[in-house]
């Protein structure tokens, strides 16, 4: 089969002629086949640059014509312009085509004319669409790898009709972001409307609906004081960026497994237009890993666990607090039906193991998955932040409790301008803090030194901003 590429200038009257002869041939030959490519006559000079470019040809006229030999096993093999091709038309097909001057350049001006009704009427089309705008900063991550599918999904969004996907990755490789954007769009998901590339801020969180904040990329030669820089620009600067761009009912999401409570405090302070319940940092990672060592011990299913809270800096000193956590399908003395749930402190009576052992488990389950499968547990941290975007999107029982690391305003006596972990419950597609679960003495002395540990952060970053200055 011959497959023939026709490009040109959509004003060129020698390409309007090409087309006429291109459509004769495909008309009386069956194994003849045309692709055609009309580009507007400001993009023509870029776009054959970049094609012959790309190829390793010159040429500099429109049209320009090759045959794709692809089937072959061979690349496109250029044949130039409208004589070469009228040429090669009446060696190997015995056609030619005689069209008057006057008559090329009425069909050149109806070509334009067509183009542009047609731009118009795709610009009309795409306006009516009114895509929800995710921006995914740190977008080559592997936590980002397992989002992004998922993301693409009713059971996420269930009132949306089309996604735009904006993926951030600052100084990363452009050619390595292509390589996602292509396989993206390679899922050919319905709800996908859009994806973009980004390597630096120029463009970053406008008309953002959701914004994915993934953990920051370390080099391994970087110190803590230079990361704690790093952490301090970034979400200074990201902030106002949103403050600036984004929608202000955008949710913000931070995650990862370094200073998540600091960079969510720095991202609030530099984004005062918006409210700053819209920006939370996940502890529901950890929640999970706190149900695994549990249902382990107990020996049921890490889903029969629930209402796990984490208290405090998320990333730094937290507590794990069973006092409302719940068992289902527990096999001991008293059984019920599958949706029976028992107390998990009157089944289980070791709190010495509680407070100690348990408490250190959850604080090395991570590493440990790290150390065995040699790469971040980027499974669990995108399972988190699905987690959470269900909930904040309707889809979860109103009295389920999560982990939320939130401004705490006054909450449980806790000093203000601190990001920490506590329990929450989702309705109306907001949060509230949950002021059933009781704060006692212990609980106030580790809460109190989480906050102290996020306030030297904050306070050893102004220090710093201050010398720098």
């Amino acid at each position: 089969m011959a497959k023939f590429v026709l490009a040109g200038k959509i004003d060129c009257p020698h390409y309007a002629k090409a087309e006429l002869l291109a459509d004769a041939l495909q008309r009386s030959l069956p194994n003849f086949r045309v692709y055609k490519i009309s580009i507007l006559p400001d993009e023509w000079k870029e776009w054959l640059d970049t094609t012959c470019k790309r190829n390793g040809w010159k040429h500099e006229k429109s049209p320009l014509v090759w045959r794709e030999l692809v089937e072959r096993g061979g690349k496109a093999m250029l044949l130039g312009g409208f004589s070469d091709f009228l040429e090669h038309c009446q060696d190997y097909y015995s056609t030619t085509l005689d069209m008057p001057t006057d008559i090329m350049l009425s069909v050149a001006v109806e070509n334009l004319e067509a183009k542009m009704n047609h731009i118009v009427e795709e610009q009309h089309r795409v306006s009516l669409i009114k895509p929800l705008h995710i921006w995914i900063s740190s977008a080559l991550s592997p936590t980002s790898h397992f989002l992004i599918p998922n993301l693409l999904s009713a059971e996420v969004f269930p009132h949306i009709s089309a996604i735009s996907l904006h993926l951030l990755h600052l100084e990363g490789d452009k050619e390595e972001l292509q390589g996602l954007k292509m396989e993206i769009k390679d899922l050919a998901h319905p709800l996908l409307h859009q994806v973009t590339i980004h390597t630096d801020q120029e463009e970053a969180f406008r008309e953002a609906d959701v914004i994915l904040l993934l953990d920051e990329q370390w080099s391994e030669n970087e110190s803590e004081e230079e990361k704690r820089k790093k952490v301090k620009e970034t979400s200074k600067h990201y902030g106002q960026l949103i403050d600036a761009r984004a929608n202000k009912e955008v949710k913000v999401i931070v995650s990862g497994d370094s200073f998540v409570n600091l960079r969510c405090s720095l991202l609030v302070e530099s984004a005062p237009s918006i409210d700053w319940r819209q920006f939370v940092t996940i502890a529901t990672q950890l929640e999970n890993e706190a149900r695994a060592i549990i249902a382990k011990k107990l020996k049921v299913r890490t889903s029969d666990i629930t209402d796990v809270i984490v208290w405090g800096n998320i990333s730094g000193s937290f507590y794990i607090d069973l006092q409302m956590a719940k068992v289902f399908n527990y096999d001991g003395a008293i059984k019920g039906p599958s949706f029976f749930s028992q107390s998990l402190l009157k089944i289980f009576h070791d709190r010495n193991w509680l407070k100690t052992d348990f408490q250190d488990l959850v604080c090395c389950q991570r590493a440990a998955v790290t150390s065995k499968t040699c790469r971040a547990a980027a499974m669990s941290a995108t399972n988190g932040i699905l987690t959470i975007l269900k909930a904040w999107n309707g889809i979860c029982n109103p009295h389920e409790v999560f982990s939320l690391g939130v401004l705490c305003p006054g909450y449980y006596s806790l000093p203000d301008g601190i990001v920490l972990s506590i329990p929450v419950t989702f309705a109306g597609g907001k949060w509230s803090a949950l002021f059933d679960a009781t704060v006692g003495d212990e609980l106030k002395e580790k809460l109190q030194l989480s906050a102290s540990e996020l306030r030297q952060e904050k306070e050893h970053i102004r220090k710093w901003h201050n010398c720098q200055e």
